[in-house]
């Protein structure tokens, strides 16, 4: 049965919302993953829409490392890379055979802690950055296991090149290679694992790939018109916002 055929056109307007947002978000607009997530799973249901939106995010990640590339730093990659894998893994293990009301539970406790973790970073009273190796650790875990079983990892880096005072450019930079990298770990776990990535929802993903695109060059216009010292507090206020509204949904 061919997927596609059977959505409903408000249910076309909703993927192609969130496709869009997609774009906007690996273009920089950060903070709007929830969006994202909540259309999907609301369309074809909470774990099966990381099978359809994996590819689309694994497109829009080698989009912004093709533009941002130059601003990657090298030194957070080395960092988190090697946790986020690992949590991948644990969410590879634990997620596989996870039922939809413990999934659901488990992204509002997700979200709960993403907004715990955002006022924390906000009015903490010390000025000093936290170079705690366990700062990226945890981080890092946090990131790959929500990555693996809800591509919700956006909250926690952004809480990360938030809390390293990262600038804009080199934020968006590093951010788009550690994302196409463990976009691309994920993707052999999640369609030889899972079976979650099929031919039917790949063809959806081609019907999306104009909003991607649209979505993409609308996030880098509207970034560059976003000045540094604005930029952290866009990224914070988005994703708290995110967060609340996905926690009163779920």
């Amino acid at each position: 049965m061919d997927t596609a055929i059977h959505l409903s056109v408000g249910q076309w307007a909703a993927v192609l919302l969130a496709t869009f947002v997609i774009g906007l978000g690996k273009a920089g607009v950060k903070g709007l993953d929830v969006l994202t997530v909540l259309l999907m799973a609301m369309v074809f249901g909470s774990k099966a829409s990381t099978g359809i939106v994996l590819p689309l995010l694994c497109a829009a990640d080698i989009a912004a490392v093709n533009y941002y590339n130059r601003h990657a730093r090298w030194d957070h990659f080395r960092k988190l890379i090697p946790w986020m894998a690992i949590g991948i893994v644990l969410g590879l293990l634990t997620g596989k055979d996870m039922d939809e009301a413990l999934f659901r539970k488990i992204m509002a406790g997700i979200i709960i802690t993403t907004i715990l973790l955002v006022f924390l970073m906000e009015f903490r009273k010390g000025k000093d950055l936290p170079h705690h190796p366990l700062f990226a650790v945890s981080t890092g875990l946090a990131a790959g296991f929500t990555t693996m079983i809800g591509n919700l990892a956006g909250a926690f880096a952004n809480l990360y090149f938030i809390a390293m005072r990262a600038t804009k450019n080199d934020f968006i930079g590093t951010s788009a290679w550690i994302f196409l990298s463990m976009n691309l770990f994920k993707f052999p776990l999640q369609a030889f694992v899972w079976k979650n990535i099929h031919w039917e929802g790949l063809r959806i993903d081609l019907y999306l790939l104009p909003a991607l695109a649209l979505g993409f060059l609308a996030g880098i216009r509207i970034v560059d018109r976003i000045r540094d010292e604005l930029y952290r507090r866009m990224v914070l206020v988005l994703t708290l916002a995110g967060s609340v509204f996905m926690l009163l949904r779920s």
